[in-house]
């Protein structure tokens, strides 16, 4: 436990960050779910003011953090982490340069430790890169989700990058499949979400006009058994957009515990699919510091190949 309340000014490299994101930086050991928890109790303040978990902070911000009980710290030393993920993490990076990396995750990969979990995908990128001073998540995507994940080696292409997605200038483009057909003439789904926070730390999201505004773009790209595959372009980010808006639809993903049909799922285990359908397949933007536009596409993994061929 933490003995007393901090003070920490926002310094100019993290400007512009999100309070989480940037809590998660300064309590390395505390799980997603106590962050998220001081926050909405209002034991965080900011200028001394209550903040949300999505408030952005400004250079100069004084942030109050409460005394935390954590975890005691557990050293992740690279003997602790497999060398067969080692190996396959380091296959599965795209590109890499001074300032970024991207890499198509596994499915079943949570993108950090915490909660439980020893190592996720930053920690194995630390150790297969001892010598970078700073390797930070650019975004998010589920821990069942695989594709492309962007990584920045640097405080100023972090904040860069936090930038261009809040201008909307990401571009991410994912394959799902969904059950049953998807409806003919749905090509734009446009239908608020709220996230509703769980006691045990997760949340469920659900379509409420109370909700923030989430935009999704399906295209069927594939008609399959039962089923189809599609592509979707997404204007909106929010937690489980995908799912929940082709839940909306009749439609949910394949392999969806959470949202979906747990019978229909297990009936697809035997054909190789144990894990959600949905690929984060392209990735673009702007590279921060070569002005260059980037657009990068994560191969299928064997298991999605295998339920497409099984199923067409």
């Amino acid at each position: 436990m933490s003995a007393k309340v901090q003070w920490v000014e926002v310094g100019e490299e993290d400007a512009g960050q999100r309070l989480d994101n940037f809590l998660m930086r300064q309590l390395r050991k505390a799980p997603k779910s106590l962050i998220y928890r001081i926050i909405r109790k209002g034991e965080v303040r900011i200028n001394k003011g209550r903040a949300q978990v999505s408030t952005r902070l400004q250079n100069g911000d004084v942030v109050r953090i409460p005394p935390v009980k954590v975890p005691p710290k557990v050293e992740i030393a690279d003997s602790q982490i497999p060398q067969s993920e080692l190996k396959r993490i380091e296959a599965n990076i795209i590109y890499e340069d001074k300032d970024l990396l991207v890499v198509n995750k596994p499915s079943g990969v949570a993108v950090h430790g915490g909660g439980g979990i020893l190592f996720g995908l930053i920690e194995v990128l630390r150790a297969l890169r001892p010598l970078a001073k700073r390797l930070e998540l650019v975004h998010r995507i589920d821990r069942d989700t695989s594709g492309c994940l962007l990584v920045a080696k640097k405080a100023s292409v972090l904040k860069h990058l936090h930038q261009q997605m809040r201008d909307n200038q990401f571009d991410k483009r994912y394959l799902a499949i969904v059950t049953n057909h998807w409806p003919q003439g749905v090509k734009k789904v446009d239908l608020p979400l709220r996230k509703d926070h769980l006691p045990d730390g997760g949340w469920h999201v659900k379509v409420a006009q109370n909700g923030k505004r989430a935009v999704s773009f399906f295209k069927v790209e594939k008609r399959l058994k039962d089923a189809d595959l599609v592509s979707v372009k997404l204007q909106t980010g929010r937690t489980h957009q995908i799912r929940v808006h082709a839940l909306s639809q009749g439609c949910a993903l394949l392999g969806d515990d959470k949202y979906g049909n747990r019978d229909i799922n297990k009936k697809y285990r035997p054909l190789g699919m144990k894990r959600l359908a949905l690929h984060a397949q392209f990735l673009g933007f702007t590279h921060p510091v070569s002005g260059e536009k980037m657009l990068f596409e994560a191969p299928l993994w064997p298991d999605f190949n295998k339920i497409i061929k099984a199923l067409s």
